[in-house]
């Protein structure tokens, strides 16, 4: 199964109220006429100005919410460490996760010796989740009932103690799926970050297509994003770079000039 990106809500005319914020910074506009003549041209020119100068406060004032499925814990332990986010994530506390289902790297996938090992250390860690699950359960239900509370109460209490510990067995692999909520500035940061052909693989994918759809929504906030590449005019990894800059330029800022060619 492949990951799925949903944008499932933001902030309503997002780069209006980003240039509103940027028009009240450099004019002396009320705030009551600060609507006054922001057409569509003016809007397109704020926001490049804001780029040119580099001013990116007036960004922080529309956010994105997006519905991440089918991605690995690996790929959620990257991506937490974007601090400046919200998130709500499955939790393995919670949610019973008997036949648990897993991401398989590609270099993994390809190879169908490898491939083999992989799947069948997952039906192995698969078994050892529920039996300890289930005898974990058993032992904590007992204990429930010798202290008087009912079977039904006993049970419930008991499985949410059992899969709380029984889930130490889970793997990095381990499907899971999160709802993120960032700010412009904070994706755009995010892009610089994980657009970059030295970020994992599967972070990378799911930043790509992120960065796909607030293009849709908000064409001239990202007109410039990606890899930090991009804005530099080259690498600034130093010897850890890909050696590929061309190909990201390409990539990247030459699908924004057939989009606007077009």
């Amino acid at each position: 199964m492949g990951f799925k990106v949903s944008l499932l809500s933001h902030t309503p005319e997002p780069e209006k109220v980003v240039a509103t914020a940027a028009k009240l910074c450099y004019s002396n506009t009320s705030v009551e006429n600060i609507f006054d003549r922001l057409d569509d041209e003016a809007i397109k020119n704020f926001l490049s100005f804001l780029v040119e100068i580099g001013h990116q406060s007036p960004l922080e004032h529309v956010s994105f919410t997006f519905g991440i499925e089918g991605v690995s814990r690996s790929f959620t332990h990257q991506l937490v460490r974007h601090r400046i986010a919200s998130y709500s994530q499955q939790s393995q506390r919670y949610v019973r996760l008997d036949g648990f289902e897993y991401v398989i790297p590609p270099s993994i996938e390809e190879d169908e010796e490898l491939k083999t090992i992989f799947e069948d250390t997952m039906r192995e860690i698969a078994r050892t989740y529920r039996v300890l699950t289930e005898k974990l359960q058993e032992k904590h239900r007992a204990a429930f009932v010798s202290k008087g509370f009912s079977d039904k109460e006993a049970f419930k209490r008991a499985e949410k103690m059992a899969i709380e510990d029984a889930r130490y067995v889970l793997p990095n692999a381990c499907e899971t799926k999160i709802i993120m909520t960032m700010n412009a500035r904070e994706l755009l940061h995010f892009f610089g970050e994980r657009c970059c052909n030295r970020a994992q693989w599967e972070i990378r994918s799911v930043a790509d297509k992120i960065l796909e759809i607030v293009k849709e929504v908000a064409p001239n906030i990202f007109r410039f994003a990606g890899p930090k590449c991009i804005k530099l005019g080259y690498c600034p990894e130093g010897k850890f770079s890909c050696g590929e800059f061309e190909q990201v330029k390409k990539k990247y800022l030459g699908k924004r000039e057939k989009d606007e060619n077009n």
